[in-house]
């Protein structure tokens, strides 16, 4: 799942896209509000982490451009005000959730898993085809119940495709979603080695990964 965070302070910065991709999570981290507003035009994401106060636009005037375009994106807003009218100020402004600093990453991981709960980020809290199942709260993959030992790869492109099925998805889409550099995958047969073994894993299931010539993978049952 890719999640977008603009956060000015190098150190903070530094350890949440740290602590996120060990969460198996592809992050972009940007320094300023502009910057997140043009990853936001270019990539989808699943959730937002905004710093309310940064250089060039703010935390809040980046959420309330992205609502004013329709972008419903979850956003958590970080910021260093505690104030009662600065809590409803963020929340009137359009974001989804609110987290104080100093903060432990473990709540700020359980916000988010809160926030992946949400309408309209998924329509269902599992994601199935056939006897294949994905937990998005909990990024667990099963088959007939039994856990799928996955690397973070494998779930991402499993949780892509079931996200999108029964459409097909392209060789970029999964790049951009699934790589943080979605260069290297897509000119290389980086994503069709990483979709040989997930679906080695997968062997048994009664769904299958199809290939679409000249296009991209899809995942339907059997």
């Amino acid at each position: 799942m890719r999640v977008l965070v603009a956060e000015d302070d190098p150190g903070l910065r530094s350890v949440l896209e740290r602590g996120l991709r060990e969460h198996g999570y592809v992050v972009d981290a940007v320094v300023d509000g502009q910057d997140a507003l043009a990853y936001l035009q270019s990539y989808a994401y699943e959730v937002v982490v905004l710093d309310w106060r940064m250089p060039t636009t703010t935390g809040i005037e980046v959420v309330r451009r992205m609502r004013a375009r329709g972008d419903r994106t979850p956003v958590l807003m970080l910021t260093a005000r505690d104030a009662t009218a600065d809590r409803v100020e963020g929340l009137t402004g359009g974001a989804d959730d609110y987290l104080v600093k100093p903060f432990s990453f473990a709540e700020l991981t359980a916000r988010l898993t809160a926030l992946q709960r949400r309408p309209p980020l998924t329509l269902d809290p599992v994601l199935e085809c056939g006897d294949l199942a994905f937990d998005p709260a909990t990024r667990m993959a099963t088959r007939d119940g039994e856990q799928l030992q996955l690397t973070a790869i494998e779930t991402g492109l499993l949780e892509l495709l079931l996200r999108r099925a029964p459409a097909a998805v392209t060789r970029q889409t999964i790049a951009v979603q699934v790589w943080d550099d979605e260069a290297d995958p897509v000119g290389s047969n980086t994503i069709d080695v990483h979709m040989g073994r997930l679906r080695a894993k997968l062997a048994g299931a009664t769904a299958r990964i199809e290939t679409v010539r000249g296009f991209g993978y899809r995942i339907a049952p059997q």
